[in-house]
């Protein structure tokens, strides 16, 4: 459970971090509000988490889910680039996730 709640968590990451880049600056209401909760969310999920998981591996996780999400989001809904070099980089992100729960304890 605690790895789905991690995974949820990564995901508002990606919310969060949207929503942000369309506040403009904190000065749009809906996607300042839509910021705060859930940057809130995200961070009380991984604190849930943290109770069963190793804080090191969580952490990881979520900002790598965060990250790569974030990356993916701007290239498919932003226009941002997807040089061969930076998709590379992405993957490299997500086999290093991958590699953090392969050697989590069960």
């Amino acid at each position: 459970m605690a790895w789905l709640t991690l995974i949820g968590a990564g995901l508002l990451e990606i919310v969060w971090a949207f929503a942000v880049n369309q506040s403009e600056r904190f000065t749009r209401l809906w996607p300042t509000v839509a910021t705060v909760v859930a940057i809130s969310a995200s961070v009380g999920l991984l604190s849930w988490c943290a109770r069963t998981l190793p804080i090191g591996t969580a952490y990881t996780v979520w900002t790598g889910i965060g990250s790569v999400g974030t990356f993916a989001v701007g290239i498919i809904f932003l226009g941002e680039p997807a040089y061969p070099s930076r998709v590379i980089a992405a993957a490299l992100i997500v086999g290093g996730l991958l590699l953090m729960k392969a050697s989590a304890p069960a």
